[in-house]
C-alpha cells in the first residue's frame, strides 16, 4: 500500500527552542493516523506545517506522492482545539479567517459563509465573541 502522506526528517525551530528534530512519520493511504504526546512534544507545530500555516526550517513533506503545495490545503481539513480560536474575534470574523486560510478570497468567503449563516439560521452570532 502505498502512503498518502510522508513527512521526511522536519526540523521546526522557534528561536533558540527546537519543536520537532528530524521527525519522519509515514501515513499509509486509507488508514486513519493521530498525534500523541504530552504539551510541547510539537503535535501543533507539526498540524500547523501539515496545514501550511507555518513552513518546516527543515525536511519535506509529500502528499499522495507530490511535494505539499498550497494547492493541497483545499483537501486537509484541520479543526483547532478551543484555545486555537482567537478571543478576541468575533464568529464571524474567525470563520472568514479560517475560510481564508483554506484558500478562499476574502469576498469569496463572504459570500459562502453568508449562505452557511443563513442556512443554519444562525447570522445572529456573526458579530458576537
Amino acid at each position: 500500500m502505498s502512503n498518502l502522506l510522508e513527512i521526511n526528517n522536519v526540523v521546526k525551530n522557534y528561536g533558540d527552542f527546537r519543536a520537532l528534530n528530524d521527525v519522519t512519520i509515514h501515513i499509509p493511504k486509507g488508514s486513519v493516523y493521530g498525534l500523541l504526546g504530552p504539551n510541547g512534544a510539537g503535535k501543533t507545530s507539526l498540524i500547523r506545517i501539515i496545514n501550511q500555516i507555518t513552513m518546516p526550517d527543515a525536511g519535506s513533506i509529500l502528499l499522495d506522492g507530490e511535494p505539499l503545495s498550497p494547492k493541497h490545503t483545499a483537501d486537509i481539513g484541520y479543526l483547532p482545539e478551543e484555545r486555537g480560536l482567537y478571543k478576541s474575534m468575533k464568529v464571524g470574523e474567525q470563520a472568514l479567517y479560517l475560510a481564508q486560510l483554506k484558500g478562499l478570497s476574502k469576498s469569496e468567503a463572504k459570500k459562502k459563509l453568508k449562505y452557511w449563516f443563513d442556512k443554519f439560521d444562525i447570522s445572529a452570532w456573526w458579530g458576537k465573541k
